[in-house]
């Protein structure tokens, strides 16, 4: 059976071990996978695309064609919503950061306050504002763009991922943020293995059963009386603190279960 990985150009430059070993783990999957990427045309011999970008509608436009997509468009679409994935949240009653739009700067009652771009990823447009002044700085830098506005938690500048294949948690990491408030990897972070309380295994295997999702990340914080809240859900998540923290082999994982999608 014919398949794509697809990634944006130069998301696939950055990745390109990881979409070799989804390619080699396709094979022993009797799946036929190549690359496509950037602004390509999904070829006519495709059967199933597992997609690694943001845009839920081409992923819409793939599923109306009759093409398995993996993970399919709504799950894009929630994971990369910050809004949206509150409110999923708050429908499935898993504590989350308490969250709401931001209008304008009257919105805000006190200091801290965290300001996100809705529809951003890996940490760079979320902004700690201590004051009036920052504030507006930020909301400035993005003027047409949608923001949501969270009060500061602290957390000891850490954050927990799970990995979740299917409805099945595979693992889970704890990263912590050097000299910054974010703990995401690519700004600087590290990751360690954390093993997963069954408070936790059960939030994220709701979130999974939901959303009908294939592989997703789960990201959760702890705030100071212990409580884990839902800070965001990754669609595309990477792979490569799962690779460091264990001896999982996550791509042929994933080829298994797209193979047993498919057949």
């Amino acid at each position: 059976m014919k398949g794509y990985i697809y990634y944006e150009e130069e998301d696939a430059l950055r990745n390109r071990w990881f979409i070799d070993e989804l390619i080699k783990e396709g094979a022993a999957n009797q799946l036929v996978v190549e690359l496509l990427s950037g602004d390509a045309e999904l070829p006519d011999d495709a059967t199933f695309v597992f997609y690694r970008a943001r845009d839920f509608k081409k992923c819409q436009r793939w599923e109306q064609s009759g093409i398995v997509v993996v993970n399919r468009s709504e799950v894009n679409r929630i994971a990369n919503d910050k809004l949206q994935t509150y409110q999923l949240a708050a429908l499935l009653g898993i504590p989350s950061i308490p969250t709401r739009l931001l209008d304008s700067a009257q919105d805000v009652g006190k200091y801290p306050i965290i300001l996100k771009t809705t529809d951003g990823h890996g940490g760079e447009e979320v902004h700690l504002c201590e004051t009036n002044a920052e504030m507006e700085h930020v909301i400035s830098r993005y003027p047409n763009r949608q923001l949501v506005m969270q009060p500061y938690i602290e957390h000891n500048s850490s954050d927990v991922r799970l990995y979740l294949i299917g409805e099945e948690v595979v693992g889970a990491v704890k990263r912590t943020g050097v000299e910054s408030f974010k703990a995401n990897v690519g700004l600087g972070g590290t990751a360690e293995r954390f093993d997963v309380s069954s408070t936790l295994r059960e939030f994220a295997v709701k979130i999974a059963k939901a959303l009908k999702s294939d592989y997703i990340g789960v990201d959760f914080i702890q705030n100071r009386e212990g409580v884990w809240l839902l800070n965001e859900i990754e669609d595309p998540v990477g792979a490569r603190s799962l690779y460091e923290t264990s001896e999982m082999n996550v791509a042929c994982e994933v080829m298994r279960h797209i193979h047993k999608k498919l057949f």
